[in-house]
């Protein structure tokens, strides 16, 4: 079979193309790793900046981008999607069962995954008490002390999130000023139980079997905090493994791409966090979806 288009990825950008490349009438389908996924908005513990939805939790929001793309009759592949392969007629997408599709046209929304910090001990107690999502562990430390690293919305987030269920906060950031946004500063700030380390940089992961710290240099001198638990939220790297040598990269890793969504191959199109942009927000991968459409459909 010979898709019109074939969207990788179902997250927000994902989601939001197989809505258009519906009403497009087009003949597509959404290739995804994770099984009903719906990216990394589904970590998300509340969403208060996505128009119509305010207070709504990310899962929710996606579920709610997922069904919608359903209803229009969007189909699903599971599937990694590992390499690409141009020929006169459009696209070979490999998948990592070894088996492939055949399209006109990609439109490329893997999105992006989570930064490691790369010191002692993180690898060593990943899952036993070093985390990435907090909300998805979170739970497992209800009145204990935890550590946030970063200084971006995720992190602020991720702290004011943490708060409600651990003792203690520690948000540490290696500036004296955070990145995130001012409504998200102003509600850490003035959260009781977080406490700011700022020009702090971590060094090391402790522990026995679990967390039981950790070490960081501030203003040149080391100190441990404990802490049962560090959350890491030092921001992204994307998903473009897979197209290595198939289109151009910035100095990031990112697919360089404007807001038509077009790459530097012919029907080849990037969308949502994955592409170079100045704003990473459930707001702007939606629109990419549309915009990669339209690209698709002026192109084909």
């Amino acid at each position: 079979m010979m898709y019109d288009t074939l969207i990788i990825g179902s997250g927000m950008a994902g989601l939001s193309a197989a809505i258009y490349a519906s009403r497009a009438r087009l003949r597509f389908a959404v290739v995804e790793k994770e099984y009903m996924g719906t990216g990394q908005i589904a970590y998300t513990e509340r969403v208060d900046n996505y128009p119509g939805y305010y207070g709504t939790d990310g899962f929710s929001l996606g579920e709610k981008f997922r069904e919608h793309a359903e209803i229009l009759g969007a189909v699903f592949i599971d599937g990694e999607a590992v390499g690409f392969q141009r020929y006169d007629n459009g696209w070979k997408v490999m998948l990592a069962d070894g088996s492939f599709l055949e399209t006109r046209t990609v439109i490329y929304a893997a999105g992006t995954y989570p930064k490691t910090l790369d010191i002692a001990g993180e690898k060593e107690f990943s899952g036993r008490g070093v985390s990435y999502c907090a909300l998805c562990d979170g739970a497992f430390f209800a009145d204990k002390t935890v550590a946030v690293i970063g200084g971006g919305d995720t992190a602020l987030e991720d702290a004011l999130y943490l708060s409600n269920q651990a003792e203690k906060v520690y948000l540490i950031h290696r500036r004296s000023q955070f990145r995130a946004n001012k409504t998200l500063q102003e509600k850490a700030f003035a959260c009781k139980n977080i406490e700011l380390v700022l020009d702090a940089v971590p060094v090391e992961i402790m522990g026995t079997e679990n967390v039981t710290g950790i070490k960081i240099k501030q203003n040149g001198t080391e100190k441990a905090i404990n802490a049962e638990g560090v959350f890491v939220a030092v921001g992204t790297i994307p998903h473009t493994e897979a197209v290595k040598g198939t289109v151009s990269l910035d100095s990031g890793g990112y697919i360089i791409a404007g807001e038509d969504c077009k790459t530097s191959a012919k029907g080849f199109f990037a969308a949502g966090d994955v592409r170079t942009k100045k704003v990473r927000q459930v707001i702007t991968a939606a629109a990419d979806g549309a915009n990669a459409v339209i690209s698709v459909s002026e192109y084909l």
